[in-house]
């Protein structure tokens, strides 16, 4: 079965370590057949320069793209590299979101909400003193937002916010609450032919489930889903394809057949066997 990780983060993301190369020789090494670099772009701290944590995503995402490019190159008969990008808040900030897609002739564009909007990113909040309800129907809402954009293949990680809460609380959010929120999410997505991630990282973070987990694939593709996409979220080629196959379960037992990489934003089916 074609193994293929479309989730991986260069040392062109600020928090992340290892070379687009050495990501390759990786996942040469472990067999995968297709992988895409999608480096943070957090659309609405581009006007930001170098003045921020994240330092200039003018200098980044041009340096991973040119290097992706590379890869690519090099590695035609071994890999097949995607060009991608991360783009964080897309709905923050329009013009900045325009300014980031034409970076470079991405194949696959991953959308993501790691913060709401004036609100630092979940992974800095103490969830213990929050009032959680409150926040994850605002992170709904801005992700319903976000799955309306045209721009973007896949929605990534839709329950991002469970690894924080986990942290901070010590308990496992349940999502019953706000599923008719969710459940529109996923027809914004499927009227819209757009994928849903399946992110592993939660495996190895914590969770011990996929980021969203089982019921919630499921969900989707009973609501009419037809694109999954399966990413490792690695921030260092140590993790680069560690856990796909499990992702590739959660995907056939919730009931489909093939899950997805994109190529120039056309969707290709891989079959799971």
């Amino acid at each position: 079965m074609k193994l293929c990780d479309l989730h991986i983060h260069s040392d062109n993301s600020f928090d992340a370590e290892s070379t687009v190369n050495d990501i390759c020789k990786t996942a040469v090494e472990r067999g995968l057949y297709a992988i895409a670099i999608t480096d943070h772009c957090e659309a609405p701290f581009i006007k930001c320069g170098e003045d921020c944590e994240f330092g200039s995503f003018d200098r980044r995402i041009p340096k991973s793209v040119k290097e992706t490019l590379q890869a690519q190159a090099e590695y035609s008969d071994k890999l097949k590299v995607l060009c991608g990008i991360e783009l964080g808040e897309p709905m923050h900030d329009m013009q900045c979101t325009e300014h980031a897609l034409a970076y470079g002739e991405f194949d696959f564009v991953l959308a993501s909400v790691h913060n709401l909007r004036n609100e630092d990113d979940f992974y800095y909040m103490d969830f213990s003193k929050l009032d959680i309800d409150e926040v994850m129907n605002r992170y709904f809402d801005e992700l319903l937002e976000t799955a309306s954009f045209k721009h973007f293949d896949s929605l990534a990680h839709l329950t991002y916010p469970l690894r924080y809460i986990k942290t901070t609380t010590g308990q496992m959010l349940q999502l019953e609450p706000y599923q008719d929120k969710i459940d529109e999410i996923y027809k914004m997505l499927i009227n819209n032919e757009k994928a849903l991630e399946i992110n592993v990282s939660g495996l190895f973070k914590g969770l011990g489930t996929t980021l969203p987990e089982y019921e919630q694939i499921k969900r989707f593709k009973k609501l009419g889903g037809k694109y999954i996409t399966i990413g490792t979220d690695a921030h260092n080629s140590a993790f680069v394809g560690k856990g796909i196959e499990k992702g590739i379960e959660v995907a056939k037992k919730a009931g489909f057949n093939n899950y997805t990489i994109f190529e120039k934003h056309n969707p290709i089916l891989v079959p799971i066997e």
